[in-house]
């Protein structure tokens, strides 16, 4: 992504505001955030201070937090506006004790009439719209590679380069390159699931002998036996046991891995759907029943609270933006994302109000990216900010595919509105950086908390999950903050306000996935810095009022 970076300092721009006719054609100034401090927090992080030490300050906590409370603060005494937050992802449970207060409600449409009362082309979208079809069920899914493979699969596969005719051998070459891709990303699954396979056995020879339905610890140690490959067998399993599980937690592990799609040639994921995908105009689906299934998705309920749980209610925790509404948008499935799905999915959001959509999601293949490019514009156009998180698998994402993204050939950006977010942890020191996180210079904007956040999982639960999945919304609640208290500013102008305002970390530090490597953090993304709250509020303030 190429920046176009303005060094006007803070004060040239406030001299200028007296003179400008339009907020939102002034550049943004920069900002001076270093903080002197040296160390990392002294002492241990209590289990209080960890679930919302995203929140934290730096400078008064030693704890690289976006210094929230500091934010609040500086808030007291001003009015803000409702922000519409869309959220795309998988199921959110919208009844959630710390959700369900902040919903935005589609006022337009009467609830179960099985009316499109609005006339957007949504039937009962009544807190958002569910691209994955069911309802209350989960939504497993191939990967991309997956579904690439599969349809390859009948013209190449078992064929040599000898066997195939000079039109189709550049395809058969490609082919070769997905072969290898597919199974690179799948040889651990594949792995798993053969040892499962393996241990299920050694169970069922183990309760043969022993005669019992169910076994325990203490069962496996009672047994004495001279067969040699039973005792192999039994050792195998108290040593299992023996580090807290037991058989039907193992069961429930192993059905979860059997049900995953993510490598099935033969699963169709939108039978449940029944629209063409590969097709962008077959664009009634869906429906309005956004909770997907609550015992297996927890991701989409997660990121919401994060943004926008409800502030100071006595229970759970405190999302980071205030005076927002959390419009669902289910389109993440068990698996890849479908481009079709994310590109309807972002025009939905905006089409109906959304200023702010979070997307904690992506990919390494785009058979369609031009549908989510035009979507991104379509976003731009109407002055929507997309946050992106960078996405897990520590990688330069400045030489390592990753979609969907706002350059096509990773250098010049065709729109300014999207904010891509790597993850870093509370340890401010060289392991600052998550190690899963993706990275880079000129592909990742700003760095945000993404290591054991704290935040809403469905049916009135709560807990801690890593990724940049977390460090996005933590970015996208900042960005609803500032446009709801300076809705003056554009998209691009918060966006650059968050990445010019963040807390500048002059350190070297492990690069994600490097094997021992350091750089200087900023090295790992444009901005260099940390995502602050406290400073983005400050900066727009002088923008806007020009103190």
């Amino acid at each position: 992504m190429r920046i176009f970076k303005y060094t006007y300092l803070v004060a040239v721009a406030t001299l200028t505001l007296t003179s400008c006719g339009s907020v939102k054609n002034m550049a943004v100034p920069t900002m001076d955030t270093a903080v002197n401090i040296t160390s990392a927090k002294k002492g241990t992080v209590t289990e209080e201070q960890s679930k919302h030490w995203a929140h934290a300050d730096l400078a008064t906590d030693t704890i690289p937090g976006m210094s929230l409370d500091k934010a609040y603060k500086f808030l007291e005494g001003k009015k803000g506006t409702t922000v519409i937050v869309g959220v795309i992802d998988s199921g959110i449970d919208i009844e959630h004790e710390d959700l369900k207060d902040v919903l935005w409600t589609n006022t337009k449409e009467i609830a179960g009439n099985g009316i499109d009362d609005d006339k957007n082309g949504f039937i009962d979208d009544i807190h958002g719209w569910n691209f994955l079809g069911g309802n209350g069920v989960a939504a497993p899914e191939q990967l991309e590679i997956t579904r690439i493979l599969a349809k390859m699969n009948p013209r190449f596969k078992g064929k040599t380069i000898d066997e195939i005719s000079p039109e189709d051998k550049a395809d058969f070459e490609k082919y070769q390159e997905y072969v290898k891709a597919y199974e690179a990303s799948g040889s651990r699954y594949f792995t798993t699931l053969e040892r499962l396979a393996q241990i299920e056995e050694t169970i069922n020879a183990v309760k043969k002998h022993t005669k019992k339905s169910t076994l325990t610890l203490e069962d496996l140690k009672a047994i004495e036996t001279e067969d040699e490959t039973l005792k192999g067998q039994v050792q195998g399993l108290i040593a299992l046991f023996g580090r807290g599980l037991n058989e039907e937690e193992f069961y429930q592990y192993y059905e979860t891995q059997k049900k995953n799609k993510n490598y099935d040639f033969d699963f169709d994921g939108r039978a449940i759907v029944g629209d063409n995908p590969e097709d962008i105009n077959d664009n009634v689906y869906g429906n309005g029943n956004v909770i997907g299934s609550k015992d297996e998705e927890s991701h989409g309920t997660h990121v919401s609270g994060i943004i926008l749980a409800t502030r100071n209610n006595g229970v759970g925790m405190n999302g980071v933006a205030t005076n927002a509404k959390l419009m669902s948008v289910r389109a993440v499935p068990d698996g890849d994302e479908r481009d079709k799905d994310v590109a309807l999915a972002i025009r939905y959001a905006v089409d109906n109000g959304a200023k702010v959509i979070n997307m904690s999601f992506g990919k390494n293949y785009s058979p369609n990216k031009e549908w989510v490019f035009d979507a991104i514009k379509y976003a731009e156009e109407h002055d929507v900010l997309l946050v992106h998180a960078a996405g897990n698998d520590n990688k330069d994402i400045d030489v390592k595919p990753n979609w969907p993204n706002d350059s096509e050939d990773k250098v010049v950006e065709y729109a300014d509105n999207v904010l891509t977010v790597g993850a870093m942890s509370l340890n401010y020191d060289e392991n600052l950086p998550a190690p899963f996180s993706n990275y880079g210079k000129t592909n990742v904007d700003v760095f945000a908390p993404g290591v054991q956040i704290y935040s809403t999982v469905p049916k009135n639960e709560y807990a801690k999950y890593n990724g940049t999945s977390m460090a996005s919304p933590e970015v996208a609640g900042v960005a609803a903050l500032v446009r709801s208290y300076y809705p003056q500013l554009s998209a691009s102008q918060v966006k650059h306000i968050i990445m010019n305002s963040g807390t500048k970390i002059d350190m070297d530090v492990l690069v994600p996935g490097e094997k021992g490597k350091k750089a200087n953090f900023s090295e790992l993304s444009i901005s260099g810095k940390v995502a602050n709250a406290y400073n983005a509020l400050v900066l727009a303030d002088r923008m806007v009022n020009g103190k």
